[in-house]
């Protein structure tokens, strides 16, 4: 969507446009030339009637609401609750943009997490601080590996809280729900959050999902002093959305 006539708009900040039927629907912008802004709207722009809508430029980034409560639930790519249950009453909002850490300040990674998968733990063991690419191909059991480490990591160690922040990336609503049931049948899922974006929906939720997923285990580690195992599934997908907006 372009919108004409605007002052003071900045890159990544959100908006709401408000239909002629009272409906609202959220967007970013995504590039701003002047007095010209474009904007790309997450449930899509069909049915948008330009003379009878009205856009709201809110001047803030994306956000994640968070508290303790997160952990359990299952949220949407945005990181709206998609399990039924209630609003996240938040203790703050955080920006998903977050800040850079320095690498070179953090501590050396020495401290195993346990996958229960033995050919990770003895040959290719996840440490702490560290990232564990898993590459696989079609017709191979990616999603069964992925639920695995889900429901089976842990940290060693007497009293550790441990968490799971899971982000899928433009997955199918069976392999969504395989996951959920997963966790769920598990209890996997009380000590999991949880952001799925499917593969009907936006390319621009896509790029941010990771962003929330981060910005949650960020809050769940820095903030309440648990060890977190971050798990992004798949980042081909999010490959192809960052191509598909850059050449929008």
């Amino acid at each position: 969507m372009l919108v004409e006539m605007v002052d003071e708009a900045k890159y990544s900040h959100i908006v709401d446009i408000e239909l002629g039927d009272g409906s609202i629907r959220h967007g970013q912008i995504l590039q701003v030339e002047n007095d010209k802004v474009l904007v790309q709207v997450f449930e899509g722009t069909r049915g948008i009637d330009v003379d009878k809508s009205t856009i709201r430029f809110l001047a803030r980034p994306l956000e994640l609401a968070v508290s303790p409560d997160i952990l359990g639930r299952v949220f949407s790519g945005l990181g709206e609750p998609k399990d039924n249950g209630p609003a996240i009453i938040p203790d703050k909002r955080l920006d998903i943009n977050g800040k850079p850490i320095n690498p070179y300040a953090r501590d050396y990674p020495n401290e195993f997490i346990q996958t229960g998968i033995s050919t990770i733990d003895g040959l290719n063991p996840l440490v702490r601080g560290q990232k564990l690419p898993i590459f696989s191909g079609a017709g191979l059991p990616h999603d069964q590996i992925t639920a695995q480490l889900a429901r089976q990591a842990t940290v060693l160690g007497k009293g550790e809280e441990f968490a799971v922040v899971f982000a899928a990336m433009g997955i199918t609503f069976e392999s969504a729900q395989f996951f959920i049931n997963d966790l769920e049948e598990t209890g996997a899922i009380e000590r999991a959050v949880m952001f799925l974006n499917l593969a009907n929906d936006p390319a621009i939720e896509r790029i941010a999902t990771p962003r929330f997923a981060l910005t949650a285990a960020e809050y769940l580690a820095f903030e309440l002093d648990m060890h977190v195992l971050i798990i992004l599934n798949d980042m081909t997908n999010y490959c192809e959305a960052l191509r598909e907006i850059s050449a929008a």
